[in-house]
């Protein structure tokens, strides 16, 4: 379904429509926001994964 979705004419399309929606004094805002929210998001992932390895860790060693 998404195959094709990220080619370049297509990529090239959705900026430019965006370029028309949000005008090109917004975009540069709009994608320090995306990025920061990316970033965001792959930072709480990381400590949920150092958190849940942290958890495993501490119930291993009490078997032990």
């Amino acid at each position: 379904m998404f195959e094709g979705l990220f080619q370049p004419m297509h990529l090239l399309v959705i900026f430019g429509i965006a370029l028309l929606v949000f005008g090109p004094k917004k975009l540069p805002e709009l994608g320090k926001g995306i990025g920061e929210g990316i970033r965001g998001f792959k930072s709480a992932m990381k400590a949920d994964e150092d958190k849940a390895s942290d958890t495993k860790t501490l119930t291993a060693g009490d078997q032990s």
